[in-house]
């Protein structure tokens, strides 16, 4: 990769970026399985109505998600694209996974209007497929991106480039 100078951004600064994108994936990790865990809990007991708690989870989830891969795809990747356009082969992929997450997310919020125990199965289902493509996703981008992340010579904040996802990330660390 070339143009690594560094322009009116410190490099300080910069190499945060890259630790932002980091920091945003392990919380959509987290959240991910805490969601997972909710649903496998709710299954086994077997009441009748999900629980109100459960189901916003799941659309906070899901709304977090589409909010930090729209950031990318409008921000952050073109901006990786104009420094680094040797680049674009793989932010191409990347936004490719972005829609196929995307249907899955439109599937499971599908599937939560109609939850109860005896179908909850087909939303563990989507939930470990969403798991295992995100994980996959995840490690590309990161082994890909975060280097040039930490090169971009962008004035944009984190929350710009990533989604508002990183407010929801310090939230949780300072707790």
């Amino acid at each position: 990769m070339t143009g690594h100078e560094q322009g009116p951004v410190s490099a300080d600064r910069a190499r945060a970026l890259g630790r932002q994108l980091i920091e945003v994936h392990q919380w959509l990790r987290a959240e991910l399985a805490r969601l997972r865990e909710e649903i496998a809990a709710y299954a086994g007991r077997g009441t009748p109505q999900p629980p109100v708690p459960l189901r916003a989870h799941c659309t906070a989830f899901c709304q977090a998600l589409t909010r930090h891969h729209t950031s990318e795809d409008t921000t952050g990747f073109p901006a990786l694209a104009e420094q680094f356009p040797e680049l674009n082969p793989v932010l191409e992929e990347l936004r490719q996974d972005h829609l196929l997450v995307a249907d899955i997310l439109r599937r499971l919020q599908r599937l939560l209007t109609t939850l109860s125990p005896d179908n909850a199965e087909p939303v563990r289902r989507e939930l470990d497929g969403l798991t295992a493509i995100l994980e996959s996703h995840f490690r590309w981008e990161e082994r890909r991106l975060v280097d040039a992340f930490d090169a971009l010579r962008s004035p944009r904040a984190g929350e710009e480039l990533f989604g508002e996802v990183l407010e929801a990330v310090r939230g949780d660390v300072q707790r």
